[in-house]
């Protein structure tokens, strides 16, 4: 079985990674399979024609390939909340909150990633029409093997753009090297209190998948809770992973990372968080209508 991922070196959809990495599939009866498939719509797609079994993404972003929730399903959280940070050249002296910075400039994101980026500077009052603020794919980021948040980083570097929208592997390195500065850490209680709930990174499946072989669906829910349970009991397990799959300075970063985002770790998609993330698709016009819970998440777990 295949399971795709929109970023590998990345603390994002680490969970995912790891179950493959650390046995807990394996354990489960499953024989799973990472692939890279960037960007994530692209993954979606994937999974629609078959080509993959699962994809560990944004949750959201399963709108891409099956309007309206139709064929999909979501399994479970690898991590609970928007998950993504801006990060503005060191140069603007951008301050943690201040969303005023972003006016005029060039924010690179990915596709499907740039609409939390969107809809959050509207809620806080930041037109982004209006006020300039163009938000873009990343200069170089294409191909279906790219690993965004590196990539972000190395063209905030290079002056390629003002500042992006990305993982929390690219913010650090570009805190890292004096580069970048945080703007916002919506995951941490940054930006308007809705946009917690606007996606989460998550793992889908089809709904033909989980009619064919409900326990598989299952068993991959297992998979990653013990994964979490695994990661929390002994966090330098990612340090393993990391300097299995990373470059040498990514692998070094990769625990630190994790340690941060072990709070945020629980399978569970709630109806709070449904909600949520339907009223964003809404907003951004991905969504019409009333979908219910029980089209989105598949509640036989």
């Amino acid at each position: 079985m295949k399971l795709a991922v929109p970023d590998m070196i990345s603390n994002s959809y680490f969970p995912a990674i790891a179950a493959i990495e650390l046995g807990f599939f394996k354990e489960e009866g499953l024989d799973v399979s990472l692939e890279l498939i960037f960007p994530v719509d692209k993954a979606y797609a994937a999974l629609c024609d078959g080509v993959v079994d699962f994809v560990a993404g944004s949750a959201h972003s399963a709108l891409a390939a099956f309007p309206q929730w139709a064929g999909v399903k979501l399994l479970c959280a690898q991590a609970q909340g928007m998950y993504w940070f801006l990060v503005m050249h060191k140069d603007l002296g951008a301050q943690r909150g201040k969303l005023d910075v972003v006016k005029g400039r060039r924010i690179g994101a990915a596709p499907w990633v740039e609409m939390g980026l969107r809809r959050l500077l509207i809620e806080a009052g930041i037109d982004p029409q209006r006020d300039d603020v163009a938000i873009a794919p990343v200069p170089g980021a294409v191909g279906t093997t790219v690993n965004f948040g590196l990539t972000a980083a190395k063209a905030l570097e290079e002056g390629k753009i003002d500042g992006f929208w990305a993982n929390g592997m690219g913010a650090e390195v570009a805190v890292r090297r004096g580069i970048g500065t945080i703007v916002l850490d919506v995951r941490r209680g940054d930006g308007p209190k809705p946009c917690f709930n606007y996606t989460m990174a998550s793992i889908a499946t089809t709904d033909r998948l989980i009619e064919r072989s409900p326990e598989t669906a299952a068993a991959t829910v297992r998979a990653i809770a013990k994964t979490h349970a695994a990661l929390k009991k002994d966090v330098a397990l990612a340090t393993g992973i990391g300097r299995k799959l990373f470059p040498p300075s990514e692998a070094e970063l990769i625990a630190e990372l994790i340690r941060r985002d072990l709070p945020y770790y629980d399978t569970t998609i709630s109806r709070e968080f449904v909600a949520g993330m339907n009223q964003f698709a809404h907003d951004v016009g991905i969504l019409s209508g009333d979908v219910p819970y029980e089209k989105i998440v598949a509640t036989y777990t």
